[in-house]
């Protein structure tokens, strides 16, 4: 008789046992290529052995301490996070354990200091899977079982050009993705507006790009009213984009930034929150969590931030981007089921769609089967729920690397096809 695993939630059959880079190998003997960095976190690829050098030596002198004191390598990672990051964001709260967490921090700042109340968040945006982060992200379907979440999310159209909610044409578009923001917060808010939060990459969502105006616009926007512009960097941070953040990419510093996934390169958790001067004044009492700040985790981030600043490493991410972007776009010449290919460095999407163009999320978890039976790891837009295949490959993928992914990313086409 065999016996279920113990485990509360689903689990798959595929049990991984050891890997390198962007190679995971099972314990029945597969080898699959992993396009999607673990869960998006695994910046540098499994085991970068430089980033667990740093994290074993450091596990030799201190893995944690109490929030009230630092350690070494929580002091050097606040001030490199403040160097890199955009010269309006001077301060940095290292007291959340992930990007959840961080971002509800940022909330808690941007309450706290405006005294206003509602978060304007977007369709299809995935903000956190804690209990106030799925109140203000952007599906049903993470409220639907629970019959409280946190008030005050108001959730507004999305920027998509290809499916836009106002049927705009991109080259006739006068943003109204932005200003009718207004309506929203006349009808449909408390009339007490205290941040927007924003991926700048639409992930999980479906790999959403903006158009280029767009940011500069919610900018504006936002400083006219006294709203705080927060980018959820927690995807799109260190590299992925081929910038460091998503905010270099888009030429738009916002008033604070979230982060976490990559920063530690290969998957220790730690978030962070980086602050304009003006947003201090949150006691520390208010967001603070154990696992925060940790010793390890901020050693790992340390090299992490170190190795994608050296210089060549973001060219090589637009570099191999280009191409992994560009050969799958040669795919969907020969396979009409594939859509849109957009994204920007390595943080790309592949709609799947049906004979009218439409978005087919039954043939995208076909796809994506077709996909795993020729060795690679991708995950379908909206927790499985979507049309879109996401790519996420670590960001030191290798030209031969992308043209293998690329190969067996068309065997897998051609036999769905």
């Amino acid at each position: 008789m065999t016996v279920p695993p113990p485990f509360y939630y689903e689990t798959g059959d595929i049990v991984l046992t050891e890997a390198s880079g962007i190679r995971v190998r099972a314990r029945d003997g597969r080898e699959f290529l992993d396009c999607i960095s673990g869960t998006f976190n695994l910046l540098l690829g499994h085991n970068h052995p430089e980033v667990m050098a740093a994290a074993k030596a450091q596990m030799d002198r201190l893995v944690h301490t109490g929030s009230t004191y630092l350690s070494e390598p929580v002091e050097q990672l606040g001030s490199a996070l403040v160097g890199l990051a955009p010269p309006n964001l001077t301060r940095v709260h290292l007291r959340s354990p992930g990007g959840s967490t961080a971002n509800e921090g940022a909330i808690r700042i941007a309450q706290h200091v405006t005294g206003k109340r509602d978060v304007i968040t977007m369709f299809r945006s995935h903000l956190g899977q804690t209990m106030a982060t799925i109140g203000y992200s952007g599906f049903a379907f993470h409220r639907a079982p629970f019959p409280y979440v946190m008030p005050g999310a108001l959730h507004v159209p999305e920027p998509s050009c290809s499916r836009c909610f106002y049927g705009q044409k991109a080259e006739q578009c006068e943003l109204p993705c932005v200003s009718r923001i207004d309506d929203f917060i006349r009808y449909a808010s408390s009339g007490s507006v205290a941040c927007v939060l924003i991926e700048p990459i639409f992930g999980v969502g479906g790999n959403i790009v903006p158009p280029p105006r767009y940011f500069p616009e919610l900018k504006r926007f936002c400083e006219e009213r006294g709203i705080v512009l927060i980018f959820d960097e927690i995807q799109t941070g260190f590299g992925r984009t081929g910038e460091m953040f998503a905010a270099n990419y888009f030429g738009v510093s916002p008033h604070m930034m979230t982060l976490s996934k990559g920063l530690t390169g290969s998957g220790f958790p730690l978030g962070a929150i980086l602050t304009e001067e003006r947003l201090m004044g949150l006691p520390r009492i208010h967001h603070g969590f154990t696992g925060g700040g940790n010793a390890v985790a901020s050693a790992a981030a340390m090299k992490t931030v170190e190795i994608v600043s050296r210089p060549g490493f973001l060219p090589h991410v637009r570099n191999v981007g280009a191409r992994l972007r560009d050969g799958l776009a040669r795919l969907a010449q020969f396979h009409p089921f594939i859509g849109e290919v957009r994204g920007v460095g390595l943080m790309l999407g592949l709609e799947v769609v049906g004979p009218r163009g439409e978005p087919a999320p039954a043939q995208a978890l076909g796809l994506q089967a077709a996909l795993l039976r020729q060795g690679l790891m991708t995950r379908v837009s909206e927790h499985g729920r979507g049309h879109v295949i996401e790519l996420r490959p670590a960001l030191i993928i290798t030209e031969k690397e992308v043209d293998e992914l690329l190969a067996r990313f068309g065997e897998a086409c051609h036999a769905l096809a």
